[in-house]
C-alpha cells in the first residue's frame, strides 16, 4: 500500500509544480519534453544502478517484450497530452479535464475482462463513487462548453486511459526484473516524440522551461515507478481508482492551503464522495 500513497504523492506533486508554472511558462512542449529528459535521467540511474547492464542482461532485455511494451508507453504519454490540448481548444476546458480522469475506467475494465480480478461489492461501490466524484468535480454549471468534436474526447478517453493501463499490461506481460528498463523505454519514447513536437511548433529552450520541467520531471519518473510497483501488491481494479481519486483530493487540499482557493458547495460534495470511495476501494 505504501507504494501506492507515494505515487499519489508525487501525482499530486506535479499538479501542484505545473499550477505554479502556469504563468511562468511559455513553450508547455519544451518543458514537457525537459520534463521527459530528466525522467529518462532517473530511469538510466535506476536501469545501471547494482549489476548494470551486462550483455546477458541486455540480451534478455532486447528478447523480451520490455522494449516494445516501454515504446508504446511512452507514446501514449505524449499522445494523452496532445490531445488534451486540442480538446481544450475544441470542446472547451471542463469537458476534457473530465474525460481525461475518466480514463481510469480503461485500466479497470481490462484488469476485469483481460486479467480476471474480480472486485467485491464494496470495491465496485467504491469504482461507482469514485467516478461520480470526477463528474461532478468537473461539471460546471453555467460553464458554456460546447462539444465541437466527440470523437476527440472518446479518443481522449481511450487514449489516457490506455496510457494508464500500461503499467498493468506490464505488469501481466512483461519480465518484473526489467521493471526500471521498462520506464527508461517509455521516457525514450516520450522524450524522442516530445522533442519532435517542440521543434514542429518550433518552441525554444527558455530558463524557465528547464526549471519547471526539471521540477515536474522527478515527480512524475517516481510516479510512474510508484504506480507500477504497486500493481505487484494491489489488484489493478482497487489501485487506480485509488490513485485517481487520491490524488484528486490532495491536490484540492493543496489548492485551499497554499493557493487559497475557494471551494464551492459542488467540489466539497465531490471530495466527500472521494473519501467515502476511498474507505470503500480498501476495505
Amino acid at each position: 500500500m505504501h507504494y501506492l500513497l507515494l505515487a499519489i504523492c508525487s501525482s499530486s506533486l506535479i499538479a501542484v509544480v505545473m499550477r505554479i508554472s502556469e504563468t511562468k511558462v511559455r513553450n508547455n512542449i519544451s518543458e514537457l519534453a525537459v520534463n521527459y529528459a530528466l525522467c529518462l535521467a532517473l530511469g538510466i540511474m535506476y536501469t545501471l544502478n547494482g549489476s548494470g547492464i551486462p550483455g546477458a542482461s541486455l540480451h534478455a532485455v532486447t528478447g523480451s517484450n520490455t522494449i516494445v511494451l516501454g515504446l508504446i508507453s511512452g507514446a501514449f504519454y505524449v499522445g494523452s497530452f496532445l490531445l488534451y490540448q486540442y480538446n481544450i481548444r475544441r470542446n472547451g476546458v471542463v469537458l476534457p479535464a473530465t474525460f481525461m480522469k475518466l480514463g481510469v475506467l480503461i485500466p479497470v475494465i481490462l484488469a476485469i475482462i483481460a486479467f480476471g480480478e474480480k472486485p467485491g461489492a464494496m470495491q465496485i461501490a467504491g469504482i461507482i463513487l469514485a467516478l461520480s466524484a470526477i463528474v461532478i468535480l468537473n461539471n460546471t454549471s453555467g460553464e458554456g462548453d460546447v462539444v465541437t468534436s466527440p470523437r476527440a474526447l472518446l479518443l481522449l478517453v481511450l487514449i489516457g486511459g490506455s496510457g494508464d493501463a500500461m503499467s498493468k499490461i506490464y505488469e501481466e506481460l512483461g519480465d518484473p526484473a526489467f521493471k526500471s528498463h521498462y520506464l527508461m523505454f517509455t521516457f525514450v519514447s516520450a522524450l524522442a516524440l516530445c522533442a519532435l513536437a517542440a521543434l514542429m511548433r518550433g518552441q525554444k529552450l527558455s530558463r524557465e522551461d528547464i526549471l519547471y520541467g526539471c521540477l515536474i520531471g522527478i515527480p512524475n519518473y517516481y510516479s510512474a515507478r510508484f504506480l507500477l510497483l504497486s500493481l505487484s501488491y494491489i489488484p489493478a481494479a482497487t489501485a487506480y481508482p485509488t490513485f485517481s481519486v487520491g490524488t484528486i483530493l490532495l491536490v484540492s487540499a493543496a489548492g485551499v492551503l497554499i493557493f487559497r482557493e475557494k471551494m464551492d458547495k459542488r467540489q466539497w460534495l465531490a471530495v466527500i464522495l472521494i473519501i467515502t470511495a476511498l474507505i470503500l476501494l480498501n476495505v
